[in-house]
């Protein structure tokens, strides 16, 4: 556990979905901290989020603009910061396919770049959040989290670093975030009745943006150092998500798009030999730990996995029904 007093809290695409959530939670949970600072490229986002969270009540509260690609700004805006949440990507599966430098500068150069200014400026834990995209990838996006996700684990390796903890959380479909489908489904049932279904096979892991938030600050609090959290999760059917939201709609099926897989993986068969299970998520492990495993094992309760174990939205064993996603998604935004 950490003591959030006095402490100051920086959030990459703070003004985002989930940096939002995160920022709600710990004005919250921990009115005690001195700072959350919130950081993100995108002015008009600051704008609406103070409308949200103005000053005048949350004076805790930091607005700093600045990009991830921007490795100085970065530095300069980390100094005196305690913890630091990285959210900030490009996450959108088909524009990083047709924009790739794009992404990889966001996703890969922007990761190296936090994982730079937080050694330089002594921050104590750093989490990233990561996707389950990243696991066994065929997407331009994934591929450039399964990078991210490796630069981050092996931060904590470097010989010349003693200081810095970094971790990763990955997560599945956030419900409700700006690029998920639900939001995108709700406007075209508003705008044409029509609900165009890539492939009606389609599973999703599903979390709730305050699942998310909290599975980040868990990850914080409780890191030895290199880990990659996976939460346990339940699954949704892409027809049910339809049924949920537009049963009476057109449901034309248009094909997958480029970089889409019709089912999510979040821990892969390679990744089960580092794999343990701490009850209420998972937990893979770093191929080359600073730590004693065996003291990790007992203080956690921790349980390997069985090989050839894999974690994938099409075989779970927890699903969301049709009315558990309208309760979710909520009945008066539907109708």
């Amino acid at each position: 556990m950490i003591d959030y007093k006095g402490k100051t809290i920086l959030i990459t695409g703070g003004t985002g979905s989930l940096g939002k959530a995160i920022t709600s939670l710990l004005l919250k949970e921990h009115p005690e901290l001195k700072r959350i600072c919130v950081y993100s490229r995108d002015e008009r986002k600051h704008a609406l989020m103070i409308q949200e969270f103005p000053l005048e009540k949350y004076p805790q509260i930091d607005y700093v603009i600045g990009d991830v690609r921007d490795k100085e700004r970065l530095i300069s805006v980390f100094y005196g910061v305690d913890y630091v949440i990285h959210t900030a990507a490009m996450k959108d599966v088909h524009t990083a396919e047709i924009n790739p430098e794009e992404c990889i500068k966001t996703n890969i150069g922007g990761a190296q770049n936090v994982i730079d200014a937080s050694i330089k400026s002594n921050v104590k834990r750093v989490v990233s959040l990561s996707t389950d995209k990243a696991c066994a990838p065929n997407s331009l996006y994934g591929a450039t989290k399964l990078v991210s996700d490796k630069l981050f684990i092996a931060a904590n390796s470097k010989k010349d670093r003693e200081y810095t903890k970094f971790t990763v959380v990955r997560c599945g479909n956030i419900m409700g975030s700006s690029g998920s489908v639900v939001p995108f489904f709700l406007k075209k049932k508003k705008e044409d009745g029509v609900l165009p279904i890539t492939d009606p096979n389609m599973t999703r892991f599903n979390i709730s943006l305050e699942a998310g938030a909290k599975m980040v600050l868990l990850a914080l609090e409780n890191t030895w150092g290199g880990e990659i959290f996976v939460p346990k999760l339940p699954s949704y059917r892409i027809m049910d998500v339809v049924n949920a939201i537009g049963p009476e709609c057109e449901k034309p099926i248009i094909g997958i798009r480029p970089g889409e897989k019709i089912h999510e993986e979040m821990i892969s068969e390679s990744d089960a030999f580092y794999t343990y299970d701490l009850g209420m998520y998972y937990v893979i492990l770093p191929s080359n730990v600073r730590w004693n495993i065996n003291e990790f094992i007992k203080v956690h309760k921790a349980k390997k996995v069985p090989f050839g174990f894999s974690y994938n939205s099409e075989e779970n064993t927890e699903w969301e029904s049709i009315e558990n996603l309208k309760g979710l998604i909520g009945k008066d935004v539907i109708d």
